[in-house]
């Protein structure tokens, strides 16, 4: 395979994977790639607004192109929508790049890299989440389906940028330098992310409590961080009953990587968080009940555990051990 950008001392290159937190998590392995094959790129990303300080605890991500789909689905019939569209449009068009790639293989994601300059890669038709948008690209790629999200991501990118893929997936990120928060214990402590985007995901409130008061007992704190009003009132009802544990204030995207990457050990449900814990390399234990770990589980590490699946609800005793093993707690 020869590399695209031989001689060109500064390949410039737009990656766009717009949401999900785990999506675009899954995504940060291509940009450590780019970066290990060619040190000098220019790396640049579509996301959505509200995520775009994540591709930004990368240090090879230059520059974020914000996004805001969801809004603009919400009030189409705006004029500020419009403006906001417009906007976007004449911004990604007025930037010179060699080769965007959609990872999101999407139709919205691929209509927003139409108007790129480069060339427009993705997934085929046979490979993408949405087939039809494959036929919005210049370039397509066949990339297996059974397998983890991340290495169809790296394969991808590998393919359209020239590259053989001849190392682990690494995601590249740090906690972010910020101010330590007041309410932040100086001891040990232990994240639960108990909150997730589907019911069937959930994990028993019984066993998160059990988990909690084991933790307990160990003198380490649990701490219930939270999202939306519901996931508040949930936060609040198990902090009630685990003892000590603590109930944080609504937190940024930079407030919650200095949280998880600072804890003890992080046990989550399917949730873009976990993902993140196990990006910034805590331990972290996820907790799988109603979906497949092997195709959008935590990436597999020396200190990470996926456990549980589709209708397969781990039990306390399990995560318990899986601490003690990778956590020593």
């Amino acid at each position: 395979m020869i590399p695209l950008f031989a001689d060109n001392n500064l390949p410039r290159i737009l990656l766009v994977k717009t949401s999900s937190l785990g999506d675009i998590l899954h995504n940060l392995p291509v940009v450590s790639d780019i970066a290990h094959h060619y040190p000098n790129a220019q790396v640049d990303w579509v996301v959505e607004d509200n995520f775009s300080a994540l591709p930004l605890l990368h240090p090879s991500v230059c520059n974020i192109i914000p996004v805001a789909v969801r809004r603009w689905r919400r009030k189409l019939f705006s004029t500020a929508t419009w403006h906001e569209i417009s906007t976007f449009c004449k911004d990604i068009a007025s930037r010179q790049y060699d080769v965007a790639i959609d990872t999101q293989g999407l139709l919205k994601s691929a209509m927003l890299m139409r108007g790129a300059q480069g060339i427009r890669c993705g997934f085929d038709s046979h490979s993408a989440r949405e087939p039809l948008a494959a036929f919005l690209y210049q370039r397509t790629f066949q990339i297996a389906y059974r397998q983890h999200a991340i290495e169809r991501n790296r394969q991808l990118a590998a393919q359209a940028l020239g590259y053989i893929l001849d190392a682990p997936a690494l995601f590249g990120i740090v906690s972010p330098k910020i101010d330590h928060p007041t309410w932040l214990p100086d001891c040990a402590y232990v994240v639960l992310l108990h909150a997730t985007s589907r019911a069937d995901k959930f994990w028993l409130e019984a066993s998160w409590i059990e988990l909690g008061c084991y933790l307990h007992d160990l003198n380490i704190r649990c701490i219930l961080p939270w999202g939306s009003e519901a996931e508040r009132i949930r936060s609040s009802r198990l902090a009630k009953v685990i003892p000590g544990a603590i109930l944080p204030p609504l937190l940024s995207l930079n407030e919650v990587a200095l949280l998880l990457g600072s804890a003890r050990a992080v046990v989550g449900v399917d949730t873009g968080l976990a993902h993140l814990a196990a990006a910034l390399g805590v331990p972290t234990i996820g907790i799988y009940t109603a979906t497949d770990p092997a195709l959008t589980g935590l990436y597999a590490a020396r200190n990470t555990i996926n456990l549980g699946g589709i209708n397969q609800s781990p039990d306390v005793t399990s995560v318990i051990n899986e601490m003690r093993r990778i956590a020593s707690c």
